[in-house]
């Protein structure tokens, strides 16, 4: 279970950045004005091997054309990221540059442990991510405290010939909730199912997909968010319990595992269809056995194809003292060709334009990437991003209490009533 910084300690620290907040900046600007060689620590949380090597083979052509600043890469974890930055903010030794998501850094940027990026980034980058995008980055007064890099979208997998025998289209702009349920229940015979779905760790997946019912789980922002529960914020888990209990089209199984756990049912024949983040197709590129044919479906809709758009992130610390050669090296990292490399690495989305046609025409849109980079367009901002305890919720509330949902141990009205009251005993 992920700690937060409590009150106290919230603002002890604020009460440090104020003091030490000048001489960073000076520090920061003395340095960019002299040859003085510094080291920047680089904290990423690349995991695939194409990924990590993209994002080494960055660093090192950094470091190759910039001999005074010199990037060391940092190997981090996503399982574990939240909890060390909560602990390395506390001893004043977090990294100069910092990965993580928009989600998790909110609370970060509200209690002042991030630099203000606005008067460093280029005006170059900042042209090239849509507005809607900076908007998960941006506090409440418009500074930037992160720039957006990759961008992750929900989609569902088909096998090619198990779609086929039955008739089903995978053509079209989007494929209807309604349609998905149909075709998993026509896909379930003979002992096999028509989807698996890793919901291990439900929340995010129910919280962006849920955009396409427009649902908001939250209002306001920071502190003073209030939680939102009402039937579009259940659609998404209700359709999903449904399709496993009534309809008996997914795996009940699968829900209890993560979303690479559900692959080798799916490479087996044992799913025809397996709905997970985008970069899975990663792992399918690697892992399914030769003579298997998959492909990604048009993207999921309710009321709209809308999911949240929340990026991978680069920010840098506030009190760091070299925060404006950190700036200088996301601004390296920002650029088409970097973020198409380790874009189509992970295959993710990429937050410029200029590199989602890098990648496209790398590509050809072969394997999924033809309909994972049109769903760009429709990634936008959700409420939680601006909630300051979204993550102290997501674990100890929204995740047990859907996991229970999905497992048939509960109905939906508790799960609702437990999301809902659950945010005030995180947040109090």
């Amino acid at each position: 279970m992920k700690k937060v910084l409590t009150a106290l300690l919230a603002a002890g620290a604020l009460v440090t950045l104020a003091a030490c907040g000048g001489n960073s900046d000076d520090g920061s600007g003395d340095s960019g004005s002299s040859n003085e060689k510094v080291t920047l620590k680089f904290q990423s949380l690349a995991f695939q091997k194409t990924t990590v090597a993209a994002t080494k083979k960055i660093v090192a052509d950094w470091n190759a054309a910039n001999p005074n600043i010199q990037v060391e890469y940092v190997q981090g974890s996503w399982d574990s990221v939240h909890d060390q930055l909560v602990t390395q903010f506390q001893g004043g030794t977090a990294p100069d540059i910092i990965h993580d998501e928009s989600a998790d850094i909110t609370g970060f940027a509200n209690q002042g442990y991030l630099a203000d990026l606005s008067p460093y980034l280029s005006q170059e980058t900042k042209d090239a991510v849509p507005q809607g995008v900076w908007d998960t980055v941006k506090t409440g007064d418009g500074k930037i405290i992160a720039a957006p890099t990759l961008l992750q979208s929900y989609v569902v997998f088909g096998n090619s010939a198990l779609l086929k025998q039955a008739g089903i289209s995978t053509t079209g702009d989007s494929l209807s909730w309604d349609q998905l349920q149909a075709d998993a229940k026509k896909l379930t015979t003979g002992g096999k199912y028509g989807l698996g779905w890793g919901l291990k760790s439900p929340t995010a997946t129910v919280l962006n997909l849920g955009m396409n019912f427009d649902a908001q789980f939250f209002e306001g922002s920071g502190r003073d968010a209030t939680a939102k529960i009402g039937d579009p914020e259940l659609e998404v888990p209700k359709r999903i319990h449904a399709m496993a209990y009534t309809d008996k089209s997914i795996e009940p199984t699968s829900l209890t595992q993560s979303g690479s756990d559900v692959l080798p049912g799916f490479f087996a024949g044992k799913y025809a269809m397996v709905v997970g983040g985008n970069y899975a197709a990663q792992q399918m590129v690697e892992q399914a056995p030769k003579g298997l044919r998959w492909e990604v479906l048009p993207p999921l809709k309710g009321d709209s194809t809308k999911q949240a758009a929340n990026p991978q992130t680069l920010s840098v610390p506030a009190e760091g003292k070299h925060i404006e050669q950190a700036a200088k090296f996301i601004d390296y990292f920002m650029k088409a060709e970097n973020l198409a490399a380790v874009g189509q690495g992970d295959w993710l989305i990429p937050t410029t334009q200029a590199a989602r046609d890098a990648i496209l025409k790398s590509t050809g849109g072969k394997n999924g990437w033809e309909q994972t980079l049109a769903g760009a367009g429709e990634l936008t901002k959700a409420p939680f991003q601006s909630v300051e305890n979204y993550p102290k919720w997501k674990d100890q509330i929204a995740t047990p209490a859907l996991q229970e949902y999905l497992a048939n141990k509960t109905d939906l009205a508790t799960l609702g009533k437990k999301l809902s009251d659950g945010w005030g005993q995180v947040n109090s």
